[in-house]
């Protein structure tokens, strides 16, 4: 653990170690010292159950403009289009650099082998060992990173409160659970590349670190928070009791696998003309809407039109994981519903990583670089991930300096008085994949009701209850003021877009204000 009792300097701290964090730790190496943080092991994060792919325009029939194209289409209207740009530009060169560095991805021969996922007009989509694409570039990414001397990785510490010193960040607390202390750590920026929110829903994909940690962090500094409203709600979750909601990736609806309800009829016909493979937050809705149609607790996604030798091959991790749960998704169906899954919205940031506060920089999920606009595109999180990790490694370096003698307070906490159960659940029922104005009020004022107080001898729980408390409220907040239904942010009682809302949703803790 961090060296309890004496102040720890480096010249960069970096909150995450997932693909953006270990990609940005690589850049910043080269100009000083950095420390990478791990709320768990280092193999817990998001990016580690990425199953779906990595997007990248490489293969001979396809460009950058078509993968353009695409990222704009499924954003719903509310992309950044110098993001989007600069997204489809350089991911071919990240995914060259990381083959460099040893990353094995699936190939036909010597060829890169491309799948086609929902919504990409292109194969485009890179796999590596079928179905653990994101632990490859994890792993791919740690060991290039532990080679580096200046590199200095500590898990088992949750990052809960960034240091100020003016309007500056200067640093951040870790709290070291063993011995129940908060550390500050000095930096000359901070970055954060914390993951996820998926745990403020009671359902999720997401891994239980999925906190929402750098959104609630960044909010309480006074950083602003942009489209956090746009959460991804994945259609298909492992749904068996005593099972955790485990990705069924969009890829088994690539390679053929259909939703059935719970009489076995296919039933996306009645939805949407591109059935299985309509975009994500349809394709949830439409299960949503046939769930209540029918009264049934789940429907199934059927592919056993494939092989199981195929399946076997193609979804290993896939299969092994339904398998340990009793199903055999090569020989029936398997059990899904909705959950969670992805924040379109984070900590706002330019091109470079940085956020509205001085030295505090953001990326990957964590932040709102404008990539996905009001719907993610599939597999382009992870060729997010490296791309804007590196370019705010790059900008962080310009940042650095000779540490400030002057040492700051840590800032005291405050935790809601409330079950993280209670506040889950709130959020799944009221702000979840369908809403209305009725129940976002209503959340924001149960979420307000909840009385803050200090907590002498506070442990990680409760650290993780704040931050799910923070994130609900901002989401509902957001929600509320988004009088349309636009991408993954769907309203009953406001069904239409409208051009009116074709600009991001910023708060800032005061009334929100839109333009980039």
């Amino acid at each position: 653990m961090l060296e309890s009792h004496s102040l720890m300097d480096f010249d960069f701290l970096v909150v995450g170690a997932g693909v953006a964090g270990l990609r940005a730790a690589i850049e910043l190496s080269r100009a000083g010292t950095v420390l990478v943080i791990a709320k768990d092991t280092l193999r817990e994060s998001s990016s580690e159950y990425a199953q779906g792919g990595i997007a990248v325009a490489l293969s001979d029939d396809d460009d950058i403009e078509l993968h353009e194209a695409d990222t704009l289409y499924a954003g719903d209207g509310l992309c950044d289009r110098a993001a989007v740009r600069t997204l489809v530009e350089e991911g071919p060169a990240s995914i060259e650099q990381l083959i460099e560095w040893g990353a094995e991805f699936d190939r036909e021969g010597n060829r890169l082998s491309f799948t086609r996922e929902a919504a990409h007009s292109r194969n485009r989509i890179l796999h590596s060992h079928g179905d653990s694409t994101g632990r490859e570039i994890a792993r791919t990414l740690y060991q290039k990173a532990s080679s580096i001397r200046n590199i200095t990785f500590q898990t088992y510490a949750a990052t809960t409160d960034l240091l100020m010193d003016g309007g500056a960040v200067v640093g951040a607390v870790v709290y070291d659970e063993r011995n129940a202390l908060q550390i500050p750590v000095y930096a000359s920026a901070v970055l954060l590349a914390t993951g996820g929110l998926g745990r403020v829903f009671s359902d999720t994909t997401n891994p239980d670190v999925a906190t929402g940690d750098g959104v609630a962090m960044a909010w309480r500094a006074g950083a602003e928070i942009e489209n956090i409203e746009f959460v991804q709600f994945h259609p298909t979750a492992l749904n068996v009791q005593g099972a955790p909601r485990f990705l069924l990736s969009e890829a088994l609806r690539g390679e053929g696998a259909v939703l059935r309800n719970g009489a076995g009829e296919r039933f996306m016909s009645r939805y949407h003309e591109m059935l299985e493979l309509a975009p994500r937050d349809v394709v949830a809705r439409a299960i949503v809407a046939e769930l209540k149609r029918t009264g049934d607790p789940t429907v199934f996604l059927d592919l056993t039109s494939r092989e199981p030798e195929f399946i076997r091959e193609r979804f290993p991790r896939v299969y092994r994981t339904c398998l340990h749960y009793g199903v055999d998704i090569s020989t029936s169906p398997a059990p899904v519903r909705p959950a969670a899954h992805y924040a379109m919205g984070g900590v706002r940031t330019d091109l470079d990583g940085r956020s509205s506060l001085q030295r505090l920089f953001a990326a990957g999920e964590a932040a709102c670089t404008g990539v996905h606009g009001a719907n993610r595109l599939a597999s382009n999180s992870l060729l997010e991930g490296l791309v804007f990790g590196e370019r705010a490694g790059r900008a962080m370096r310009d940042e650095k300096e000779a540490l400030l003698q002057r040492r700051v307070d840590i800032p005291p906490a405050q935790f809601p008085d409330v079950a993280e159960s209670e506040i889950r659940t709130l959020a799944w029922e009221h702000m979840g994949i369908t809403r209305n104005g009725a129940d976002l009020k209503t959340a924001i004022d149960r979420i307000q009701t909840y009385k803050l107080h200090q907590k002498p001898g506070a442990r990680l729980p409760d650290y993780d209850l704040r931050s799910i408390h923070t994130v609900a409220g901002l989401i509902a907040r957001s929600a509320l003021e988004r009088e349309e239904s636009r991408g993954a942010h769907f309203r009953t009682d406001f069904p239409k877009k409208h051009v009116s809302f074709e600009k991001p949703t910023i708060l800032s803790g005061q009334p929100s204000h839109a333009g980039r």
